[in-house]
Order: C-alpha cells, then sequence, then structure tokens
C-alpha cells in the first residue's frame, strides 16, 4: 500500500527563471498511484485476468500428470474437461519449494487485489463527486477488515474445504484471481456514481449489522480453530463433544452446537450489510447476498454428503445433537 502512494515514477515539470529567460525541465519524481485508472481500464483489467487464469490452470493441469503429484479426490475422474476445471492437483508446488500455489491464490492476490480496487473506487468517488460518502468508507472499512482477518488468520484456512479436499484448477484459480477482486467489490463500484446519500442513524444501523454478523463469524470459527489445535486448551476445555470411530471429535456445544454451520450465518450476515451500504433503490449491489446465500447452501450441502461418507452412522448421531444447519432453532 505504501508503494502505492509513493512509490509510482512520473516526470514532471520544473521551472526557472533568469530575467528574462526561462529554462524548463523534466525530472523524475514518485509519487501515488493514479488509482482511478483501475476504475477507468476495469473491463481490460478483468479480461487480462481472465487469460491470465486459463494459463494458469492450464499449467497446473499439465504439472498434475508428474510423478509423485498428490490428487484431488473430486478431480481425477479421467473426464480432461472436468477435472482442468475442479483441479486434479491437491496442492501443487513447485519441486524445489514449499511454495503452495492454492494457499498462495487463496489469500494473497486476489484478496489484496480487491482491496486495492475498493480504494481505486475511493479515489475515483472523489473526483466524480467531490466527496468520499459515508457509505463508500463504511464499504471500504468492512471489507478491509474482512481482509486483514483473512490474512492474519491464514493458519486457519488450512483446515477448510478448498485446501484440504478441492483440486486446485480452474474453479479455484479463476475464484482466487478473477471472481472474489472483481465481483466482491461491486459495492463500492457502484457508489463511484450512486451515492445513496444515507444519514448518520442509517450508517449506525449497518455498522451495528456488520459487527453482529463479524462477531458470530470470527468467535465460531475461532473456536473451531483453537479446539482443533488443542481440545484441552483452557478456552475450549468446557465444549462438549462426540468421539468418532474415525478418532476425531466434533464439537456438540457452544457456537458449533448451536447450528452445524453458524459460521456461515455470520459470513453472509456481514455480506448483507455491505449491499445495505448502497441504499435500496437497486438489486444490483445486492448480487452478493443473493450469490452468497445460493454458494453458502450449496457448499452446506457438499460437506454434509462428505460428512456422511467420512463419518458414517456417527454423522447421523452428531446431527441429532446439532439439528440446525444455519440458524439455531429455526434453519
Amino acid at each position: 500500500m505504501m508503494t502505492l502512494q509513493i512509490g509510482y515514477p512520473s516526470f514532471i515539470e520544473i521551472s526557472s527563471s533568469e530575467t528574462t529567460k526561462i529554462i524548463n525541465n523534466k525530472t523524475l519524481a514518485l509519487g501515488a498511484f493514479p488509482l482511478g485508472f483501475l476504475n477507468d481500464h476495469l473491463d481490460s483489467l478483468a479480461l487480462c485476468t481472465i487469460i491470465l487464469c486459463f494459463l494458469l490452470s492450464t499449467y497446473l493441469y499439465i504439472k498434475s500428470h508428474t510423478k509423485g503429484a498428490l490428487l484431488a479426490h473430486g478431480g481425477n475422474s479421467g473426464n480432461i474437461a472436468y477435472d482442468f476445471f475442479m483441479g486434479r492437483e491437491l496442492n501443487p508446488r513447485f519441486s524445489w519449494s514449499t511454495f503452495d500455489w492454492k494457499e498462495f491464490c487463496e489469500l494473497r492476490p486476489g484478496l489484496i487485489g480487491w482491496l486495492v480496487l475498493n480504494i481505486a473506487f475511493l479515489q475515483k468517488q472523489k473526483e466524480v463527486l467531490g466527496y468520499v460518502s459515508g457509505s463508500m468508507m463504511l464499504i471500504c472499512m468492512f471489507q478491509g477488515i474482512y481482509v486483514w482477518d483473512a490474512l492474519y488468520q491464514e493458519r486457519a484456512i488450512l483446515t477448510t474445504m478448498d485446501i484440504t479436499t478441492d483440486g486446485f484448477g480452474f474453479m479455484l484459480v479463476f475464484g482466487d484471481l478473477g471472481w472474489v477482486p472483481f465481483t466482491y467489490s461491486l459495492q463500492a463500484r457502484y457508489l463511484v456514481n450512486h451515492d445513496p446519500g444515507l444519514s448518520l442513524f442509517q450508517l449506525m444501523g449497518i455498522l451495528v449489522v456488520h459487527a453482529f454478523g463479524y462477531w458470530i463469524f470470527r468467535s465460531a470459527n475461532s473456536e473451531k480453530d483453537a479446539f482443533r489445535r488443542n481440545p484441552d486448551a483452557p478456552e475450549v476445555k468446557h465444549l462438549k463433544y462426540l468421539q468418532t470411530k474415525r478418532g476425531t471429535k466434533l464439537i456438540v456445544s457452544g457456537w458449533w452446537g448451536a447450528a452445524r454451520k453458524i459460521n456461515y450465518t455470520g459470513d453472509w450476515i456481514m455480506g448483507l450489510s455491505w449491499c445495505m451500504t448502497c441504499g435500496y433503490n437497486s438489486i444490483v449491489p445486492y448480487y452478493y447476498a443473493i450469490y452468497f446465500a445460493i454458494l453458502l447452501v450449496h457448499r452446506s450441502i457438499r460437506d454434509d454428503a462428505m460428512c456422511k461418507e467420512k463419518y458414517g452412522d456417527d454423522w447421523d448421531e452428531y446431527k441429532k445433537h446439532v439439528p440446525y444447519r444455519f440458524i439455531p432453532g429455526i434453519l
């Protein structure tokens, strides 16, 4: 971020005069990157990203046929198109390095690119409207916290389905590098030209909604991560669990006793608050809440099927202890 502010090279003109003689020169100077350029050329940037995703996916597919590659169960069907999309290799790395392509792409370029685009849209709104709206400040703050949280809690993704189960093919490559930065920043882009003029009271209400969602999301994920690392740790040793025949433990109290996907609920509430910053005059900014609800329901169904296969009868017993999927007592 510092590079964006002081690391952009450009030539500026300097002039000096001696009596009636004027001398004009150019010199190299460092300043802020004109981020409004990203807004003005967003389509071209997106197209280049899609091409990059195809190239990287092709490389990963070819690499997955090398000797010793650890293949993902879902991307090793024998159907070239399907395997290319799903990803054959589970955690592709360079043979001479521990650099993990999947973990890197899950967190670094897409999430940071999303944040940079948001800042670009903020700068562009200032150029277009002459001010930065409260809605724009909130959406940049909300999504900035989300990106920071993901990067700060990096080790938590090591137990997610994307890392442990799915292969790294076009689905995740495009999702990480293209879909996330260019669609998750939709609210900020919308606000460039469409400030809803929300009152301070409305903005404070949206802030409360976001804080509520973040509290559920972070508390639930932290509880699960702490329990997986050490079930006897002071902060989680009070939790009740179901001992499975596989030797693993399924939490049946605390956040994870309330609902099997309680973290998804918090995540969706946060997403809804992002959409609310755009007001209520258009459904376009609410695309994220709609899309994300479909994604989370589908992912929960996938996860339920895989857990049934993994745990067998223990999973049925677990669902008796935790019957609700998203909202305790309701759903």
